[in-house]
């Protein structure tokens, strides 16, 4: 046998598989499954047409190699044969033929003979099942993919498979009984398919290996065969007549004098992948009421997915068809004649066996789950691009819910599902920013609180010492006195160092919270009360409390955050001294957290000090306004509340209406 059952035909090399899903669409019998991102055949599924070989442009789609078994075969004490596809002058387009018959005799073969014979044998008995038999339809089973698929997908048609063996077969049952039973048989063409097709015979083993023509010009490169190594060889007898048309398309009904008549509609012929598909439909439907359908799975055996010509169609039916004409011509028609009449009686019969791969469609409520499960909630989004290999976005589902095909095959759905993860990224980074701004700041913080305790206690008692002493000496002077007035200035200045140290204290003193249920609108009303007389006639305060009546309740340290809102309108007062402005204050309660916005119309921030002013000592007031601590100390306490603060200011005038803007969340009950 060829291929023995369990063995896969065909095979992927994960490594050179870039999931492309070209050869899930070309395969007419769906038998690629996706897993995992890989693409691997199906062996119980593939009917071995060869599509997903030819048009995998990575080529990691491997055939089952026949070349080892035929090198054991040829080594061995037994007699083989080699029997030649009719199209193999389309794949040797530039060899004479006594040289290719000649350079496969020097592998060793005993006997080389041609296939067209045995086509000749098979067009006389498919004419007499026409011509005698008006009762029954029937289904040509040349081509060993056809009948592969009607067996696994179509078994409702077996009983339209004509019962009559391929050529490849007819042959080698005319050649044992011509030569003996013990002969081995090796078959060389351009049909993957024919190396599946022995393990079909239930009656018999009648072929050892299968070949393809591109392995069989492995063979010769291995042995160091060439053109010039060997004699011209011809083929043994018995020869071919019009059996050597067969590989093109209609070939069989030119070899069995059927003509498809139009007119009569009795014969129609159907060759591609999915032309013999929508044949056999219609045929099984009834509305194609020919009385024989002659199909090839591909177009033409010239076109074989193991043939390694490229060229096009028409250049390879030329050949075979001058070939089949001129071999013709030569043919000792009475010779040919004789041996026709002497098989008359060969056993040409052969049974096929139903090997249903179907798989039950689904309900329609797991069909939508599955195209749910790709965002296809409508039909408007059934795109049926084609781009996962299937037809239609349902075939997709149907695909999935029998294990063969995954999600992400579905193009629009991953660009969409790329996009969505793009943009995850981006919020992501973002915060992984924030996040590294934050420890950058707080370990800053950190650092300069260490500094700040260790200066305020070191300042902190000589600062009292000359507060206390220029004090004293002040007395002995009278107020309009200019020692007086030094003195007075000594005071004033130690007065404020010992402020900047207060605040150093403040500062340093501040790593820790304690939470306790404020209520939130009632904070923000009694703060507002204690600064009413601090606000200058120019300024307009703008209030807004929303959103509480429900919960107006947040954990919060009441004292810490009155400081925040302090220091926030302090500094927004401080900007629009000069020209005056509105100072708005907005809190919000969101279920989940508590928002607060302070806002000016002052001068603003430059954006060269925007990403500096939450450092310690970093101020932009004039000098002797501002120690630069009050905007250290609320990053802190928002960041020990788990909360954010964000500014928002514009300090040019060219860019639009100036002002600062501060923005504060806090978790609501964290």
């Amino acid at each position: 046998m060829a291929v023995y059952a369990g063995e896969s035909l065909v095979r992927t090399i994960k490594d050179k598989c870039r999931i492309c899903y070209t050869c899930v669409r070309e395969c007419p019998a769906k038998a690629i499954r996706i897993s995992n991102g890989q693409a691997e055949v199906v062996s119980e599924r593939c009917i071995g047409c060869g599509n997903c070989v030819q048009v995998c442009s990575q080529d990691a789609k491997v055939v089952l190699d026949g070349k080892e078994k035929t090198s054991e075969l040829l080594k061995s004490d037994k007699e083989v044969a080699a029997i030649i596809a009719p199209s193999f002058p389309a794949e040797f387009k530039d060899m004479e033929p006594e040289k290719f018959i000649g350079m496969i005799r020097e592998l060793g073969f005993d006997h080389v003979n041609e296939v067209g014979f045995g086509a000749d044998l098979v067009a006389r008995e498919m004419r007499g099942l026409f011509e005698n038999d008006n009762k029954n339809r029937y289904i040509s089973t040349a081509c060993p993919a056809i009948f592969g698929y009607v067996e696994r997908y179509r078994p409702d048609l077996i009983e339209n498979l004509a019962p009559v063996v391929s050529p490849m077969i007819a042959t080698a049952r005319m050649l044992k009984e011509l030569n003996t039973e013990n002969l081995e048989i090796v078959f060389i063409g351009p049909c993957i398919a024919k190396k599946r097709e022995g393990n079909g015979q239930k009656e018999g083993d009648e072929i050892q290996e299968v070949l393809t023509f591109q392995e069989l010009r492995e063979m010769w490169e291995e042995a160091e065969i060439t053109e010039e190594s060997v004699q011209k060889s011809k083929f043994d007898p018995p020869w071919g007549s019009k059996g050597n048309v067969f590989p093109i398309k209609r070939g069989m009904l030119e070899s069995a004098d059927i003509p498809e008549n139009l007119m009569k509609r009795e014969v129609v012929s159907a060759n591609g992948r999915q032309n013999f598909k929508e044949a056999l439909d219609e045929f099984a439907e009834g509305s194609l009421h020919a009385r024989l359908l002659e199909v090839l799975c591909c177009e033409g055996c010239i076109m074989g997915a193991g043939v390694s010509n490229d060229e096009s169609m028409y250049r390879k039916r030329t050949r075979v068809s001058r070939y089949a004409d001129d071999h013709n011509e030569e043919l000792d028609q009475e010779q040919w004649q004789d041996y026709m009449d002497r098989f008359n009686y060969l056993d040409l019969s052969r049974s096929f066996y139903k090997d249903d791969q179907r798989v039950s469609i689904p309900d329609k409520d797991k069909i939508e789950e599955i195209l749910k499960g790709m965002g296809k909630e409508e039909p408007e989004d059934e795109l049926n691009c084609g781009a996962c290999g299937y037809n239609t976005c349902v075939d997709h589902a149907i695909a999935i819910h029998k294990g063969l095909a995954e999600e992400e095959m579905c193009l629009p759905y991953t660009i969409e599902k790329l996009n969505q993860t793009i943009e995850d990224l981006k919020i992501s980074d973002k915060k992984l920013n924030d996040t590294k701004k934050a420890l950058v700041q707080a370990e800053k913080m950190a650092s300069m609180g260490q500094l700040a305790a260790g200066i305020a206690h070191e300042l902190n008692n000589p600062l009292g010492t000359v507060i206390m002493f220029s004090n004293l000496l002040k007395e002995e002077f009278e107020e309009k006195n200019e020692d007086y007035e030094d003195l007075d200035m000594v005071v004033q200045e130690a007065k404020r160092c010992k402020s900047i140290v207060s605040d150093l204290l403040d500062f340093a003193r501040k790593n820790k919270v304690d939470k306790e249920k404020v209520h939130v609108p009632d904070m923000v009303d009694n703060f507002l009360k204690t600064i009413r007389g601090d606000v200058p006639d120019n300024v307009d305060v703008e209030v807004d409390i929303e959103n509480f009546e429900d919960n107006p309740y947040g954990q919060l340290d009441h004292d810490q955050f009155i400081q925040v809102l302090s220091n926030l309108v302090n500094n927004a007062l401080n900007a629009m001294e000069e020209d005056g402005g509105t100072l708005s204050l907005v809190a919000r309660g969101k279920p989940e957290e508590l928002f607060f916005k302070v806002k000016d119309t002052g001068k603003g921030i430059s954006e060269k000090h925007q990403s500096k002013i939450f450092e310690p000592f970093f101020t932009t007031k004039k000098r002797g306004k501002g120690t630069g601590l009050g905007l250290s100390v609320i990053y802190g306490i928002i960041k020990m509340h788990n909360g954010d603060i964000k500014v928002d200011s514009n300090h040019d005038p060219d860019k639009g209406p100036t002002g600062t803007e501060f923005t504060i969340n806090i978790p609501r009950n964290k």
